[in-house]
């Protein structure tokens, strides 16, 4: 398998740290969720994801689109990450993926949004241990 991108990004001091590039430069300042006043701080890990995920879900959602022969336009994709306690021990992930298409039926959309799974990079790396929802917004 080639590398067709690679991207590195170091943090430090945890969910109440900072996150930079090798050569320095910021990224984020986080913010704890847990932490009181830690909203003031800054962006947590959970949103970083949501953010970065909803992006290359739409990304693979409009593309599926072009694949199927579908005008897409004022699409939206937004992503609910939640941390949930894990009865074996520690926490992990649920995610749901929202997706609106404007002029769309409900399942034209849904067949999308499952092609857009199969191809997104972020739902391939979550198959199999992460709760999943694919949900079309109204």
């Amino acid at each position: 398998m080639n590398s067709l991108y690679t991207e590195e990004a170091i943090s430090k001091g945890g969910r109440s740290g900072t996150i930079k590039t090798p050569d320095g430069v910021p990224i984020v300042r986080l913010g704890n969720p847990f932490e009181k006043g830690a909203d003031k701080h800054g962006s947590n890990p959970e949103l970083l994801f949501a953010a970065a995920y909803s992006a290359c879900f739409h990304d693979a959602f409009m593309k599926a689109a072009q694949k199927l022969g579908k005008t897409v336009t004022e699409s939206m994709v937004r992503v609910l990450l939640s941390l949930m306690d894990d009865p074996s021990g520690g926490t992990r992930l649920a995610v749901e993926v929202r997706a609106r298409l404007p002029g769309m039926s409900r399942t034209d959309t849904q067949r999308l949004m499952e092609a857009a799974r199969q191809s997104c990079p972020y739902s391939k790396a979550l198959r199999g241990d992460v709760s999943l929802s694919l949900m079309v917004d109204e």
